[in-house]
């Protein structure tokens, strides 16, 4: 049975569309994830970026990698319900953790997410692949977006650098460029949500985010979980995150020690 969060009806949609939303994922921990955003945000991480050109409006704050150094993430890691919700989605016996991520928008801050699918950034591969995003504020306007049936393209979309535009891969044919999901009239999939509320979708899943108009910042909490069929694979050039050192070889499992399996089935 799945969990009590989930229907059936969900696990299907997620595995035909590639993105669901779950209500409710981290209702319990809100409190603590607006704790550990301030945390991160007074002590950045090596990864850590400011996303606005200068001139442009407002605050545009991300960073990952930081579970195992602020206590409130791990916390929420640990303690939540996303890893099992994560293995139901995936309807894989195991979720093991990739990496966590924060994503802030100040007030007045117009620069939206650019689309993208994480896939092509990481250094894993398998169709059993969920992120969840999921707004620590109320969220109408800056919203994130899905295109749905897009984690089964036949190529996937080429990764660039938020800031700079700049390709990560230059020159590999092996992906195709951005598309403009808006003007090609794809179907395009946003919610109103509250706090705690989570967007689950596949690494593959083309996705972005609007621009933050708004009075409030709009504080985001994702978790990245992988499945049993994840393993190592080797990239044209530097991944994000690029977690050097890892002593990793293509086709093995990620390594438990620093990819904690957090839940698995009795």
């Amino acid at each position: 049975m799945p969990h009590a969060l989930l229907c059936a009806d969900q696990i299907e949609a997620f595995q035909r569309d590639g993105v669901v939303l779950v209500r409710g994922l981290f209702r319990d921990h809100v409190e603590t994830l607006r704790a550990g955003v301030a945390r991160n945000m007074a002590e950045p991480g090596p990864y850590a970026a400011e996303n606005l050109k200068p001139g442009e409006r407002g605050r545009f704050f991300d960073d990952y990698c930081n579970w195992d150094r602020i206590a409130e993430f791990e916390a929420v890691v640990r303690r939540s319900p996303a890893a099992e919700v994560a293995a139901d989605l995936m309807r894989s016996d195991s979720a093991q953790l990739f990496h966590d991520h924060v994503l802030v928008k100040e007030p007045g801050t117009a620069k939206p997410t650019p689309w993208h699918q994480d896939g092509p950034y990481y250094f894993v591969e398998g169709r059993q692949t969920v992120s969840f995003w999921s707004p620590l504020d109320p969220v109408r306007e800056a919203s994130l977006r899905c295109v749905a049936g897009s984690h089964r393209w036949p190529k996937p979309v080429l990764p660039t650098r938020w800031l700079s535009d700049e390709n990560f891969y230059a020159g590999d044919d092996a992906y195709m460029p951005v598309p403009d999901p808006d003007a090609a009239g794809m179907d395009i999939r946003e919610w109103e949500m509250a706090p705690g509320d989570a967007v689950a979708f596949n690494y593959m899943t083309l996705h972005g985010a609007r621009g933050n108009d708004t009075a409030t910042r709009r504080r985001a909490f994702s978790l990245r979980f992988v499945g049993d069929d994840a393993r190592y694979v080797e990239r044209p050039g530097r991944t994000s995150p690029p977690y050097p050192g890892h002593g990793m070889s293509a086709g093995e499992r990620l390594r438990e020690d620093w990819f904690p399996i957090i839940f698995r089935r009795a």
